[in-house]
């Protein structure tokens, strides 16, 4: 990948280092001196957060799987009108996907982040009161809006604050953390919905928390750099990136961010073998090569290193479809689409079809469990390639893995085949997940970064929506095979899309 090498003669590299060969950015540039920095404290406790944001919203989508299992016991509630209660869910993600990426592209991407933890949160612990199905489906709209808008706005401040060198790997990182929801999903849907007829109230009572998670976000949270450049906040872009510089850098002894930057662009400049000096700027400093610019997708502009950016006017959708930006959005789309089609049809009815299938309703939550642990070594292996294959071979592998798990799982008989195959299908497609969520805020400028990455994750809700109403009317024209071998088929058509996907590893956003 680029930057890739020792910095000096003899020198390993970390991932948290700067990059090599790195020299000091432009005093004026909080931009560049962002992207100069290591791996701070700061950036894991931003990373941290949102992947806490990101759990939650796991877990929500997670317990309606495990709740429609209990009410077609407790309510007698038929397959089609399940499937209308999950589908309600995902026709608010889809609404809030697109809105809130627009939202945050205007008002900030902290902003949206904390209204939509509030939203959810509080509409989820509303859910547990529900008395009919009406209702509970109502409120599992507004559920979505909040879950809908959140998981685009939250990978797309990460992924703007994460050194370049690590960015996919960031990102990789926070959407692991839906693994750690999906668990906890899991293990509450095991233990507290089947302990009795309201078990499945108790469970979405406790999907009240990030209502008060909001809080924590909205005051602890910084706002993205690239967006208050964006509007011309740059006094508030500057004392964000003054306090990154001052956040001790992880695994450096003590020094801050700014310090390792510094030493390490001294390095970069100096003969083999010289002791460093301190960084300068280039402006003092002829011999030192200029920074890296960054790379704009085609047709968009890019404000020269040190230069005030002017504020732009707000974002339109019209936008992503611009010369320069057409083919990437149509190939995401699709690929957006058919993840969300196969991996919320197979893994929202899975303990229903496990239980259709003959097994108890506890023994279905037992396999549930076990096949969701197939999620987190699957983002590891996400975390490490994407930053060695890059997105798009990393992205089209695991989606082919995806399609091969769903056909193994198509022609699986007996437990030990249905539980493997569900642990392949677990590491593959959430593998894909990762991959997904790290590659697609890089594939747009700033200032509709958040609406491209929120409008595909909008329109891949879509099909979130179709899938839970198809799986009953496939299940019954050709049972759980003819079902995953329509999902393996969608898989190879998702693979298809990302090899259509522009490869921007290790380079700056703009």
């Amino acid at each position: 990948m680029p930057g890739d090498g020792d910095a000096s003669a003899g020198a390993r590299v970390r991932p948290t280092d700067p990059a090599p060969g790195a020299v000091a950015p432009p005093a004026g540039d909080p931009a560049a001196r962002l992207d100069g920095l290591p791996v701070t404290r700061r950036h894991v406790r931003l990373l941290l957060g949102s992947g806490v944001g990101w759990t939650f919203d796991a877990m929500d989508v997670g317990l309606i799987s495990f709740v429609i299992a209990q009410l077609a016991v407790v309510w007698g509630t038929d397959a089609t009108t399940l499937g209308w209660i999950a589908s309600a869910g995902f026709v608010g993600m889809a609404v809030g996907a697109a809105l809130g990426g627009l939202l945050a592209d205007r008002i900030g991407r902290r902003q949206v982040f904390a209204l939509t933890l509030l939203v959810y949160g509080l509409a989820t612990g509303a859910s547990a009161l529900a008395g009919g199905v009406a209702v509970l489906m109502a409120l599992r709209f507004v559920v979505g809006l909040g879950l809908g808008a959140e998981l685009p706005v939250a990978s797309t401040l990460v992924s703007e604050f994460a050194p370049p060198r690590i960015r996919g790997r960031a990102v990789v990182v926070l959407e692991s953390f839906w693994a750690v929801g999906w668990m906890l999903a899991a293990v509450v849907g095991y233990l507290v919905v089947p302990s009795g007829d309201d078990g499945w109230r108790w469970a979405l009572a406790l999907g009240a928390l990030p209502a008060v998670y909001a809080v924590v976000v909205r005051r602890g949270l910084p706002e993205s750099v690239r967006f208050l450049l964006a509007r011309g906040r740059h006094d508030e872009a500057d004392r964000v990136v003054a306090g990154m510089e001052a956040s001790p850098a992880v695994g450096h002894g003590g020094l801050t961010g700014a310090q390792v930057r510094d030493r390490a662009a001294a390095d970069g400049a100096s003969p083999a073998g010289a002791a460093p000096g301190p960084a300068v700027a280039p402006a003092v400093a002829p011999a030192v090569a200029p920074a890296r610019e960054p790379v704009a997708p085609a047709g968009e502009p890019v404000a020269p290193a040190g230069q005030p950016v002017t504020p732009e006017a707000p974002p339109r959708l019209a936008a992503l479809w611009a010369p320069g930006l057409r083919r990437r959005t149509t190939a995401l789309w699709v690929v957006w689409f058919a993840v969300n089609f196969s991996y919320y049809g197979a893994f929202i009815w899975l303990p229903s079809l496990l239980a259709a299938d003959g097994h108890t309703l506890v023994r279905s939550f037992e396999y549930t469990l076990i096949i969701t642990l197939g999620q987190l070594p699957g983002y590891a292996a996400a975390a490490v390639l994407v930053e060695t294959w890059g997105r798009r071979r990393t992205l089209a592998a695991f989606l082919a893995g995806s399609a091969l798990a769903a056909g193994l799982f198509a022609v699986a008989s007996g437990d030990v085949q249905i539980v493997g195959a569900g642990l392949l299908l677990s590491f593959f497609n959430l593998g894909a997940w990762g991959a997904l969520y790290a590659v697609t805020p890089e594939l747009y400028p700033t200032r509709v970064r958040s609406t491209g990455a929120g409008w595909a994750a909008g329109i891949g809700r879509t099909a979130s929506v179709l899938a839970p109403l198809a799986v009953p009317q496939l299940r019954e024209l050709g049972g759980t095979g003819l079902l995953f071998a329509v999902f393996a088929a969608v898989f190879v058509v998702a693979a298809l899309g990302a090899l259509a996907l522009p490869e921007r590893t290790g380079e700056s956003l703009t």
